[in-house]
């Protein structure tokens, strides 16, 4: 069997592609360099000093520019759908989109749903009428598909993400496989790694690794920062002095010394990331405790049976969390009971619990700081003071007068510490740290790929495309958001 070609059958294509882009970007970089010129053709506006620049050639040059950029688009669709048509046919991208079928049918509902309905969903419908907004979600929302299909469903992967495969060892991409069976699939679509293993598949499976950590991390370090940071504010005093210390200590040490302490085999050993999870992790708790006793604290025959509900659930999931194999922790010393293992819902790895620690720790101080700030900002406004003199109470006014009126900086933040999140997931498994080595994460295989990055790049370019596009889409989609919400 021969070995595939980037383009396969579409190759034709590939000419006019590089056209359109060439274009694109000689159109750009001439409409910048022209806007350094002085324009001769400035003209006033009005009887003020105001002065605006005939389009001219910069207008032609953008228009230029935007027309190579669709017809690339127009082409790169091309190539999605008749990779999707005709598979392999359509040589190693055609083999991709064929695979991630399931995440273009995804993207296109989810799309269509939220693109009717836009006007209906608050905040994030209107993300649908911003471009950049868009396509950073288009992106984000690929690879959140591509981990849950192809990490939870298997539905993606073309071979197991740990097999090594005999004579596949640093092959290039498209090489097909050696003595294949005829159950298997026939190509390594992004190559073998030195271990002989499928970079396509890791790739996919590194990704349900990101999906995993990155959000639900940054939500718990947004709970903690929450819940700290909301009456930091708003009493002030010693109290605020006494919080803004400790999260300016934290943030006083180098992140990646943090990071390397943290993790370090040693340190686990003795139980403190153990210790850590059950403070940290109890303070979803607390802001759901006091977010539902605050609202319905006027009315007790609700409130009662409410957070007895809301609670044992949460509080069930609490102990499913921190406890493992029937312990919160298990060090060489020392042993701690947990949840028996009849009622434990899940059990985490203990690398990947350290390393979800370590982020929720490193975190929760700077969005403490935001949320100090802004609770500083809001709770001078009237309607804050409207709310005081109606004689609510410190707590209904702080998740219900100030937090809703912070919420645009604190979703554009969300989205940006995701980013922020990834990156240091991919440092950790870059440096051995946390996760194990035989981790599919994108950091431990850039890691592993760097060391032949010179005569076989693949293996190595892979992770990082990926690991790039996820952070600029997840930059994107705050830029929409953040351009969003000051309009609203």
């Amino acid at each position: 069997m021969e070995a595939l070609t980037w383009t396969g059958s579409m190759a034709w294509l590939n000419p006019v592609l590089g056209v359109a882009v060439i274009v694109a970007l000689c159109a750009y970089l001439l409409q910048i360099a022209l806007s350094f010129i002085p324009n001769a053709e400035m003209r006033s506006v009005g009887s003020g000093s105001v002065s605006t620049a005939d389009q001219g050639l910069s207008g032609l040059l953008g228009r230029i520019g935007a027309y190579g950029f669709l017809a690339a688009l127009a082409l790169l669709l091309v190539y999605v759908l008749a990779g999707v048509v005709m598979g392999p046919g359509a040589g190693i991208f055609g083999g991709l989109s064929r695979q991630l079928l399931p995440v273009w049918i995804a993207l296109v509902m989810l799309f269509a749903v939220s693109i009717t309905y836009k006007r209906r969903l608050g905040l994030y419908g209107k993300l649908f009428d911003s471009t950049v907004g868009m396509i950073g979600f288009g992106l984000v929302m690929f690879w959140v598909f591509a981990g849950v299909f192809g990490g939870v469903f298997d539905m993606l992967i073309t071979h197991d993400s740990l097999s090594q495969v005999s004579g596949m060892k640093n092959k290039l991409p498209g090489t097909p496989l050696a003595r294949a069976e005829p159950e298997d699939y026939q190509w390594f679509l992004l190559g073998g790694d030195n271990l002989a293993r499928d970079v396509f598949s890791r790739l996919i499976k590194g990704s349900w690794v990101v999906v995993q950590i990155a959000p639900m991390a940054t939500l718990f370090a947004f709970m903690v920062g929450i819940t700290l940071g909301l009456p930091a504010g708003y009493y002030g005093g010693k109290l605020d002095v006494f919080l803004s210390f400790l999260a300016n200590l934290i943030l006083a040490f180098p992140v990646i010394l943090l990071f390397y302490l943290l993790v370090t085999p040693e340190i686990v050993r003795t139980g403190i990331p153990n210790y850590m999870a059950l403070v940290l992790f109890i303070f979803p708790l607390v802001f759901l405790a006091v977010l539902l006793n605050s609202r319905f604290y006027t009315q007790p025959s609700l409130r009662t049976p409410l957070l007895i509900v809301a609670l044992g659930i949460a509080g069930w999931l609490y102990l499913s969390l921190v406890s493992t194999g029937g312990a919160i922790v298990d060090a060489p010393t020392y042993r701690m009971p947990g949840l028996p293992a009849s009622l434990d819902l899940f059990d985490i790895d203990p690398g990947v619990l350290v390393v979800f620690v370590s982020v929720v720790f490193v975190n929760a101080p700077t969005v403490f700081r935001i949320v100090r700030g802004l609770a500083l900002d809001i709770k001078t406004r009237d309607y804050v003071a409207a709310a005081q003199t109606r004689g609510e109470g410190p707590w209904y006014i702080m998740l219900w007068e100030i937090l809703p009126n912070a919420r645009g900086p604190l979703i554009v933040d969300f989205c940006l510490r995701i980013g922020y999140t990834t990156i240091l997931l991919g440092t950790l498994g870059f440096f051995g740290l946390g996760l194990e080595s035989e981790s599919p994460d994108w950091g431990t295989t850039i890691n592993a790929g760097r060391r032949l990055l010179a005569l076989y790049p693949h293996a190595a370019i892979a992770p990082a495309v990926a690991l790039l596009s996820l952070v600029l889409g997840l930059n994107l989609l705050a830029d929409g958001l953040r351009e969003e919400s000051l309009r609203d």
